[in-house]
């Protein structure tokens, strides 16, 4: 009889002790895998329904909407591509549409790269735990009270408002009421409010920078601005492009800071945004199809973005071999 490996042919191979075989040579499962799996499936159960009755849900029902002429009463009426149609033929959405562009234009840019600077800095610092504690406090500050204090801030006899006015002699801005600066402090409170998160996180990334690839610019006669743009940036660009993506796609959801800080959109409707505008057609209106198909070109529109972004992302981002 012929063998291999010291098996004889058609013997069983041995098993191991106390376990028996079972048809086609295969060990049952071990006990503490299926203990393993009930566990996992008793703490992840909750979750998932969560997320399939409160997010999947919701969002197939909202693409279904979208078609249909309802206003939460009656019975639905499919009116194909009207809504969508009504919405770009609609001035308040294509100015919520600008509005909420202008902001992620603005904010974005303009707070990654006061993060960046700001991370670098207290990377210089060694003791710097007040001072990200003071930076990531408006984070975890209720967006409603964060709202109501710049609300104060900004009136006409505000402090602000006062301090700009003795500094510079003029009369004192109104913030708030007037449509060429309502936006532009809408901007300025989501810079400040996001500040911190994007400290913290390029802190994180910076600590990923060999101190070797630094000490050896210093040696080769690098200044600091060579550095930081040469070395510092490139070595930066994941954490960075990460960061864009999170910050566009929060930036194009600003709604409950326009909502609290002026009202119904602010002056002309100058902070109208397509959150807001979703709102407003939905929960006021009671048009929640049309509200719906608002809803698909905010997808759309983060979906285009995002896209983008990845497509630059083999030319700006720089991975460390």
């Amino acid at each position: 009889m012929s063998t291999i490996d010291n098996i004889p042919v058609g013997a069983t191979a041995p098993t191991g002790r106390g376990q028996s075989p079972t048809p086609g040579g295969l060990n049952p499962e071990p006990a503490w895998k299926k203990r393993d799996r009930l566990w996992a499936a008793v703490f992840l159960g909750p979750q998932a329904v969560g997320i399939g009755l409160f997010t999947l849900v919701p969002f197939a029902f909202s693409l279904y909407l979208a078609f249909f002429e309802w206003n939460g009463l009656s019975p639905m009426k499919f009116v194909g591509l009207e809504n969508f149609v009504d919405q770009v033929q609609d001035p308040l959405f294509m100015r919520s549409v600008l509005n909420t562009l202008i902001i992620a234009a603005v904010t974005v840019p303009i707070g990654l790269f006061l993060a960046i600077v700001i991370a670098v800095f207290l990377n210089r610092v060694k003791r710097r735990a007040v001072i990200m504690v003071m930076f990531f406090a408006p984070v975890v500050t209720s967006s409603v009270a964060v709202a109501l204090i710049w609300q104060q801030l900004l009136r006409g006899d505000g402090w602000l408002s006062t301090v700009i006015s003795n500094v510079f002699r003029v009369s004192p801005p109104q913030w708030l009421d007037d449509p060429r600066l309502a936006l532009l402090a809408v901007c300025l409170i989501t810079i400040w409010a996001a500040l911190g998160l994007n400290v913290v996180i390029f802190q994180a990334g910076l600590q990923n920078i060999s101190p070797f690839v630094m000490e050896a610019a210093e040696v080769d006669g690098s200044g600091k601005l060579r550095t930081f743009f040469s070395i510092v940036l490139p070595m930066l660009s994941p954490t960075i492009f990460f960061q864009a993506i999170v910050a566009f796609i929060s930036s194009l959801q600003t709604f409950d800071l326009v909502f609290i800080l002026v009202n119904n959109a602010g002056p002309d409707n100058a902070t109208r945004t397509i959150v807001y505008q979703i709102y407003d057609l939905g929960f006021q209106k009671g048009q929640f199809g049309v509200a719906s198909a608002a809803a698909v070109f905010l997808l759309v529109l983060s979906g285009l973005i995002t896209a983008a972004q990845f497509g630059l992302e083999k030319k700006l981002v720089h991975y460390e071999a």
